[in-house]
């Protein structure tokens, strides 16, 4: 599995999470692994499980750069997209901003609008250029 499929991972488990508030994302993952839904894989596992313990911070660098838009009016998908790429963005040095921003990207084409991935671009690309 390389790492698209890792982040692509770790952006379901976070989304589960989302409608799922009450159970661990270990656990989430933990369940689908054993369901062979998905793979297991450490980075998943890290980026999802690093996501959502930092989620205050998230939230709150999200909130700052997305203009007029509160984290309700933003979609689950692409609140859980946008969560994964900014915990990548401040809590994983070894990985280039720019990459974290084109898998985000990516992962929005596949699975929300192409609103949503200029959305979710723009946002991200705002975040890195005031870093």
């Amino acid at each position: 599995m390389n790492r698209s499929q890792e982040r692509e991972q770790a952006f379901v488990l976070v989304y589960e999470k989302a409608f799922n508030p009450e159970t661990e994302v270990e656990d989430i993952f933990t369940m689908a692994v054993e369901s062979e839904f998905m793979q297991p894989s450490k980075f998943t596992e890290k980026l999802a499980t690093q996501t959502v313990k930092n989620i205050e911070f998230i939230d709150k660098k999200i909130t700052e750069f997305a203009s007029g838009w509160s984290l309700n009016r933003i979609t689950k998908v692409s609140l859980s997209i946008l969560r994964i790429a900014v915990c990548e963005i401040f809590f994983f040095e070894d990985i280039p901003v720019g990459v974290s921003i084109n898998e985000a990207v990516e992962i929005a084409k596949k699975y929300a609008s192409k609103e949503d991935s200029q959305f979710i671009n723009g946002i991200l690309g705002t975040i890195s250029r005031n870093m």
